[in-house]
C-alpha cells in the first residue's frame, strides 16, 4: 500500500484534499446564499457534503470547519424561517436582514480562517 492509499492519507475523492473539500464545502454555501436562494441547491449540496465527509475529517484542522459549517446552516435556516413567519407584522423583514447578514459574516469568518489554517473560534 502506498502512503496515498492509506486511510490517513489527505485524498479524498479523485484526488481532492481535504483542505479543497473544506474549500468546495465554503464555496457552494456562498454561491447558495448569495443568489438570494435562487441556487439554493448549492447552500444544501454543502451541507450534505459536511455530513458527508464529517467522520473522514475527525482530529484534523479541518473537523472544526466542518461543524461550523453545518451550525451555520441549521441556526441561519432556523432565523430565516421565524423571519419569514415575523414578517406579517412587518418585523420579519428586519431580522431577515439580521439573519442573511450573520450568516454572510460566518461564511466569511470560516473561510478566512481556513485561509489562514486555523479552525474558526466558537462563538457568534
Amino acid at each position: 500500500m502506498t502512503q496515498d492509499d492509506s486511510p490517513h492519507s489527505p485524498h479524498i475523492d479523485r484526488g481532492l484534499t481535504q483542505g479543497q473539500l473544506v474549500h468546495l464545502m465554503y464555496a457552494l454555501f456562498a454561491i447558495g446564499v448569495l443568489s438570494a436562494g435562487l441556487l439554493g441547491a448549492a447552500a444544501i449540496a454543502a451541507v450534505v457534503l459536511a455530513y458527508l465527509k464529517r467522520s473522514d475529517m475527525v482530529g484534523t484542522v479541518y473537523a472544526g470547519h466542518i461543524d461550523w459549517i453545518i451550525r451555520t446552516f441549521w441556526w441561519g435556516l432556523l432565523w430565516m424561517l421565524i423571519s419569514a413567519a415575523l414578517m406579517l407584522i412587518f418585523v420579519g423583514y428586519a431580522t431577515g436582514l439580521v439573519a442573511f447578514i450573520w450568516i454572510i459574516y460566518r461564511i466569511m469568518k470560516g473561510w478566512l480562517a481556513h485561509f489562514s489554517g486555523e479552525t474558526p473560534l466558537p462563538g457568534l
